[in-house]
Formats: C-alpha cells, sequence, structure tokens
C-alpha cells in the first residue's frame, strides 16, 4: 500500500463522487487531495459527497475508520469534527457502468446506491494513509497472454494443415 496524508483505501464500498457533469459517481480511488478552497476532490477535481472542507488553520487531519473528518486547530489546539464521510454499496456492484477515470455510475442492473456509515450495515471501513493496490500480477498475466497465443497459432496451424490434406484428397478423387 502507498502512504499519503490524504489517501484513502476503501474495504467493501464506494466512495461517492460528483463529476463534471454534476451526476453522482462511485469509486474505489482514495487518492484525494484538497482544491484551492479546501475542500477534498479526487485526482480529476471531482468533489466527494458528502463534501468535506478543510479550513487552512487546522493541523493533523486525520479520518477514523467509521468516516468521521478531524482536525487540530494550529492555534488552540481544539479538535473540531469537520464531517463524516460515507460510503455507497450496491448489491450488485458489477453491474455498474464504467465511465473511465475510476469513475462508475449506478445502473438497473446494479439497483440502488445503499449509502451507510463506514463500517455499519455491512459497508466496509476506512483506512487513512492508503490506497488500493493493484490485484494483478503482470508476470502470471503475461505468462498467460503468450500461452494462450502460442496455442491459437498451433490451432491455427492445424486447421490449416487439415485444410490443405482435404483438399490434396479432393484432388486425388478426381
Amino acid at each position: 500500500c502507498i502512504r499519503d496524508r490524504y489517501q484513502r483505501r476503501v474495504h467493501g464500498g464506494f466512495f461517492k463522487i460528483t463529476n463534471a457533469a454534476g451526476e453522482t459517481a462511485y469509486t474505489r480511488n482514495g487518492a484525494f487531495k484538497l482544491d484551492s478552497e479546501g475542500t477534498m476532490v479526487d485526482g480529476q477535481g471531482f468533489k466527494l459527497d458528502p463534501e468535506i472542507v478543510i479550513p487552512s488553520d487546522l493541523i493533523k487531519i486525520s479520518i477514523a475508520q467509521d468516516g468521521t473528518v478531524t482536525g487540530e486547530n494550529a492555534t488552540t489546539g481544539a479538535i473540531s469534527t469537520l464531517g463524516q464521510i460515507t460510503l455507497v454499496n450496491f448489491i450488485n456492484p458489477a453491474g455498474l457502468a464504467p465511465q473511465g477515470d475510476s469513475l462508475y455510475l449506478a445502473t438497473d442492473v446494479s439497483g440502488d446506491p445503499i449509502e451507510a456509515t463506514p463500517g455499519l450495515e455491512g459497508i466496509g471501513t476506512i483506512r487513512q494513509g492508503m490506497i488500493e493496490g493493484s490485484n494483478v500480477q503482470l508476470v502470471t498475466e503475461m505468462v498467460d497472454l503468450i500461452t494462450a497465443q502460442r496455442g491459437y497459432e498451433a490451432n491455427s496451424k492445424s486447421i490449416n494443415t487439415t485444410d490443405s490434406m482435404l483438399q490434396t484428397v479432393n484432388q486425388l478423387k478426381r
């Protein structure tokens, strides 16, 4: 896992984002940052929903596993609660419509979004300072691809050989 102050890793569920068209989109990409107004946004500048604004006078921003965002005032040391990040799940997450850039839209197939506090109602939790790593083993996938390609070539050559043999048999009959 890669660690960074505003990166979040979700264990089950999706973050809710408002995209450029104003639609509600969903992502598992928790690599958030702050825009010029202190609003938490994703890598493309789309706002997290519900919106979380981090005032500039706060230090030590933390996000609990239940999504509670707190910050410590640099002057007074007082801890302030800034908001609550919620997670969304679907009856059929495979039915979400991919929009590119790790964003998905809900469809009839995915079912309605089920929004809840992280850690409750079967929704996953949030881990601060981490993002989800790839679950693909590149070397294994490349070996499998080459194996499949070689199998295809062998089958193709056997079909060509069979075709040539049948053509020769047909010519012998004449």
